[in-house]
């Protein structure tokens, strides 16, 4: 039996279920529904809905509120039957920027309340949502245009009917209102879902009607009909526009938490709105009012927790006996003997919790407290809020407020842009980009252009040299290039095509690699050699520890937890790297490995790169561990001497457990009693002589490094032996999103957002990023809220000065920071939950991304506004850029980004500080290119890596004899313009065609290809076939590949000593060909061997003749 299924079962067997149900049953009755809290609300509203049918209007609060609810109904009701029916605006109807989101979300309820026939159908709002009048049902029915598989129309007359709706043609279709059309293709994106759909016509009739996905444009699933709805909130004149309560009639039921609160916050609004309206008589077309809506629901039954609306007074009530779920504040011995009580009571106790792992630990915590009698009864199923029902003599209690945790909700029918999309726009390339060619270094890129050889066409890739050289670059050699990145925005050396300077500098960066690849493969070695400590199991402390922690462990956090212990307990010296996102839980990763060394009487070091980051760390620390035995310590410029003497004989006699530290702590007079662990934080950071200290001081010490830059992959497998690495890259999962809103700049948005922070008692950061106008803006701050206190700060101040505002800052001296960029380095400030980022258009993703994160590490709501000029003025870009950050407002989606853009900031000193000058003249990508070459050479050279897994071992001896083959073809082999028509989407398509490994990446491609694009022409077959036929000349050691007249040429490796020609595959290639001397003939050329191989049709037989060899 379902877990929902359970509890309307439960609630059925209720006194007070049967009146309910009764009073469902009269036409326009008005009900008090009393005593009734919390989760008992949805708990006996979803099994009495259920019972009843109809349409029922849950009002709540505020959009959180309405959001729970929601969530709460998905888990009790049918999930398709419930709908959230938000604002159609980003802030309020006054600023009028409409939210696509929202506006869509409001059409699909309605869409379902005018096609319910039986059952039910549920809808959460809230005050502001429904004080915003709709469309009729009328304008709904006439405005919308119906398509249906078999309807004999042309797809002419269908974009016709789009274009009067209101309907924007685009290239690709990524948000509602917008429409393509391709050949026999039409993509539109309606208001009423949150995907769109794809029309296909075979001439003049639908031929089939697909939805799709956004980020990949590729179809999901078949409809047999669709309404196409436009933007119905832009139109309509005022009689047209009605109240929701109006649209749906009589019939339905409202459920209010409180009716008086909510008909008061609508007139608010209204009074909110008309001040700031430019013409007054607008507003009964956007907004219904208090008297309004009590009109339109004057037929409608009202249901409401309490009795509190003067003109409309309860004439039946509901007596339930219900209470909230006692708090136990996280303290289990409480929650164990209430849940033995009840027992003796005859109550039964259940946990609400979708996550089993956390049932685990709660009844592992009850053994560890000796109330191991307890029996835990889950119901896999979650509310908001758990409550006690005296009635049925029912306990249902909710993990997330046993453990005081963040409840995440979800919204169904949100429009997912998946971030795949933005970073595939990130890494586009677009002409006058600058690209490192492997063989011939920096140049610029050109675009896509046709050029004719022997009478055929074929599209390369123009780059341009020094002095106007220029290169061509066939579509299928596309892996050799790759956009050129670095940290800092100059522009790099462009080399001139033919001098040996580029292979000079390749061949210094390859010798680099390898000297440094050495030196840490001794290093590693020695480790293993050497002995440690091993710490012993976990003790119940630990456990305790663990169950405290205030958020859900992400699977990544746990993974990387037992990683380390299990290194911990081993007696090799522990050398672990954990790299993670900002606010991903790294911290919490080493305080658990910290205390696990406390307990067993060793000391541990955490190393720091700066003063305040010291001072952050001990107050989490200190935060963390406040109930444990367990003693801590800072060291850093602030502290006098007297203190460092006393911190120095405490830590020499074993009275401090945890010291945390800059480089300080590595000075002479620092001496541990008896040091087990070291826990390094943000390495990259820190200069070599602190890093010779530290391998010194390392090599028998259990040590632990963290960091936030992601690490290219191939690093750490063919550096380190790809052991002792976790990846933390799931965001916590109940972090709140971070509000994000871009605006025009306007004084009013920056008033708001400051007086609304500061009434709640927090901070703002303000980031402008011009020096020399900081003061002014921060004069303007001042001006429209007199009540802030403003501070000021910039990189160009000493560092001791910019030190001690930041510190002022974390102590709550000042109220709002204005600053240039310089927040986003690590500064973590709990109580500063809204940034405002002046002039957004100038910031890179990755920056914008790493700025928000500044915000939302606590568990309150955060805000960050994005202000850029109006609309008109951006490039589309910079539009596209603010609209992809406002849409992940998750935490977590920043890791791709960040991937992608923080490149060079962090690997730069993965191999040591003289690395990262190689990585500016050579660009990113390429500099990961040359890593593995370099470390294929030390492989061949013999170099034997230690503790490489078979698999490892297998990948480092299939280097393959050479890395790319040329194929010159007489057959036209390409995307057709008329197939394909964007050319930055050619450019895609070709870089993707280019990384495809084996047949069955081909063959999805291909499939790929034809549902976006209809059926391939004849040049786009040539084009896989010339794919397949290089993969062959690769494995076969072929450099050159010719097809022409009948005839393939093939020209084998250039080298005369290369091992290629005394490998197996070689000779098993003799073998055959020597078999067949009618149709093989090979021969000397040049001192290269060559092949030649008679009748062969086309590149299909080329391939296939290949693959037999």
């Amino acid at each position: 039996m379902l877990p929902s299924q359970q509890l309307a079962q439960f609630a059925a067997e209720s006194k007070p279920f049967a009146t309910l149900c009764r009073e469902l049953g009269r036409r326009g009755a008005t009900v008090h529904l009393k005593e009734l809290v919390g989760g008992a609300l949805p708990f006996y509203a979803a099994a009495a809905i259920a019972r009843t049918g109809g349409v029922h209007v849950f009002v709540a609060e505020d959009r959180d509120a309405a959001a729970y609810l929601l969530n709460d109904f998905y888990g009790l009701l049918d999930e398709s039957r419930i709908c959230f029916f938000p604002s159609s605006y980003k802030r309020s109807v006054a600023y009028g920027a409409e939210d696509a989101q929202g506006v869509v979300q409001r059409t699909a309820a309605l869409t379902a309340i005018r096609s319910l026939k039986e059952g039910y159908v549920v809808v959460c709002t809230y005050p502001e949502a429904l004080a915003e009048r709709v469309a009729d049902a009328e304008t709904l029915g006439r405005d919308t245009i119906r398509v249906a598989v078999g309807d004999s129309i042309s797809p002419e007359v269908l974009v016709d009917a789009l274009v009067d709706a209101g309907f924007e043609k685009v290239d690709f279709v990524y948000e509602p209102g917008q429409y393509s059309v391709r050949g026999g293709i039409v993509d539109v994106f309606s208001y009423s879902e949150s995907k769109p759909y794809r029309v296909d016509f075979f001439g003049d009739e639908v031929d089939s009607i697909r939805r799709f996905e956004i980020s990949s444009q590729l179809s999901a699933d078949k409809l047999d009909r669709v309404e196409i709805l436009p933007d119905l909130t832009a139109s309509g004149t005022s009689s047209e526009r009605v109240s929701l309560a109006r649209f749906i009639g009589d019939a339905a039921s409202f459920w209010c938490y409180d009716a008086d609160y909510v008909l008061r916050r609508i007139n608010d609004l209204r009074r909110k709105v008309v001040a700031d309206l430019e013409d007054p008589a607008q507003i009964d077309r956007l907004l219904t009012s208090r008297n309004g809506l009590l009109s339109d629901i004057g037929g409608s039954r009202l249901l409401m927790l309490r009795d509190n609306l003067k003109e409309r007074p309860a004439d039946a009530e509901v007596l339930f006996s219900t209470a909230p779920q006692p708090a136990f504040n996280k303290n289990f011995v409480l929650l164990a003997d209430d849940m033995i009580r009840n027992g003796l009571r005859g109550y039964e106790t259940y946990i609400l919790s979708e996550n089993r792992a956390q049932m685990e630990r709660l009844g592992n915590i009850f053994h560890q407290i000796g109330r191991g009698q307890v029996v835990v009864r889950p119901l896999a199923l979650t509310l908001h809020e758990g409550f006690v029902d005296n009635d049925l003599k029912l306990c249902l209690y909710t993990d997330h407020q046993i453990f005081d945790r963040y409840q995440r909700y979800r919204i169904n029918g949100e429009i997912k842009r998946d971030e795949q999309m933005t970073i595939a726009e990130l890494n586009q390339l677009r002409p006058g980009d600058y690209v490192v060619h492997i063989d011939h270094g920096v140049g610029r890129f050109d675009g896509l252009v046709k050029i004719t050889e022997n009478g055929k066409t074929h599209e390369a890739i123009k780059l341009v040299y020094k002095d106007g050289d220029v290169l061509f670059v066939n579509v299928h050699s596309l892996h050799r290039i790759s956009r050129y990145k670095s940290g800092d925005g100059e522009p790099p050396k462009v080399y001139k095509l033919g001098t040996g300077a580029w292979q000079k500098l390749k061949n210094a960066a390859k010798k680099a690699v390898k000297d440094i690849s050495r030196e840490l493969i001794a290093l590693y070695a020695r480790r293993k050699a050497s002995k440690g400590f091993a710490f012993s199991p976990d003790s119940y402390l630990q456990h305790e520890l663990e169950a405290s922690f205030r958020w859900e462990d992400t699977p990544d956090q746990q993974a990387a937890t037992a990683a380390i212990k299990k290194d911990m307990e081993s007696d090799q010296p522990m050398d672990r790297l954990v790299c993670g996102d900002v606010g991903f839980g790294k911290t919490e990763v080493a305080i658990r490995a910290a205390f696990k060394a406390a307990t067993d009487g060793k000391q541990v070091a955490v190393l720091v790169p700066t003063t305040i980051l010291a001072l952050q760390h001990y107050r989490s620390f200190s935060e963390r561990l406040r109930d444990f035995p367990v003693r801590i310590e800072y060291l850093n410029r602030t502290k006098t001497a007297r203190e460092v003497a006393q911190i120095r004989e405490e830590l020499a006699s074993g009275r401090i457990d945890i010291l945390i530290g800059t480089h300080k702590m590595l000075g002479r007079q620092i001496r541990f009693k008896d040091l087990g662990l070291l826990i390094i934080d943000e390495e990259q950071k820190f200069g070599v002589a602190a890093k010779e200290k530290l391998t010194q001081m390392s090599v028998s010490v259990d040590t632990l490094t963290l960091t936030a830059t992601p690490i290219p992959r191939t690093l750490q497998f063919s550096l380190m032996g790809s052991r002792d690495l976790s990846v933390i890259s799931t965001p916590p999962p109940n972090r709140q999103p971070i509000v994000t809103e871009s605006h025009v700049f306007s004084e009013e948005i920056v008033r708001d957002a400051v007086e609304a922070e500061l009434a709640r008692g927090g901070q703002v950061y303000f980031v402008h990023n011009r020096v020399e106008d900081l003061q002014t803006v921060a004069g303007l701050i001042t001006r429209v809220c007199p009540k802030a206190r403003v501070g000021v700060g910039h990189g160009k101040m000493p560092a001791e000065q910019l030190e001690r505002l930041v510190m002022d800052f974390i102590y709550g001296e000042f109220d709002v920071l204005v600053s240039t960029t310089i927040v986003e380095n690590g500064i973590d400030i709990p109580n500063a939950n809204t940034i405002i980022v002046d002039g957004a258009q100038n910031y890179g993703l990755s920056d914008l991304h790493q700025l928000r994160g500044r915000v939302g590490r606590s568990d309150r709501k955060a805000y960050c506004y994005l202000l850029s000029p109006p609309d008109e003025l951006l490039g589309s870009d910079a539009r596209r850029r603010l609209r992809a950050i406002e849409e992940f407002s998750d935490l977590g989606s920043g890791f791709n980004i960040a991937m992608q853009d923080l490149d060079i900031r962090g690997a730069g000193n993965l191999l040591g500080a003289e690395q990262s000058g190689f990585i500016a003249d050579i660009g990113f990508e390429t500099y990961q290119k040359i890593m593995n070459e370099a470390v294929a050479e030390l492989r061949a050279e013999g170099l034997h890596v230690p503790g490489l897994s078979d698999g490892e071992q297998e990948v480092v001896e299939q280097m393959r004899f050479i890395d790319d083959a040329h194929i010159d073809i007489e057959v036209e082999a390409a995307l057709p313009d008329a197939y394909v028509s964007q050319q930055a989407e050619r450019l895609k398509l070709y870089r993707e065609l280019d990384s495809t490994k084996d047949e069955e990446a081909l063959q999805a491609f291909e499939s790929r290809l034809a549902d976006r694009f209809g059926p391939l022409p004849r040049a786009a077959k040539e084009l896989l076939n010339v794919v397949r036929l290089r993969w062959e000349a690769i494995r076969l050691g072929m450099e050159r590949v010719k097809v022409k007249n009948g005839l393939m040429i093939v020209h084998f490796v250039g080298e005369e000593n290369s091992p290629f020609y005394k490998s197996e595959a070689f000779m098993t290639l003799l073998q055959r060909v020597t078999q067949r001397p009618d149709r093989f003939v090979l021969k000397q050329h040049n001192n290269r061997l060559a092949m030649t191989v008679r009748n062969v049709k086309d590149v299909e037989d080329a391939y296939k003749t290949l693959q037999q060899l």
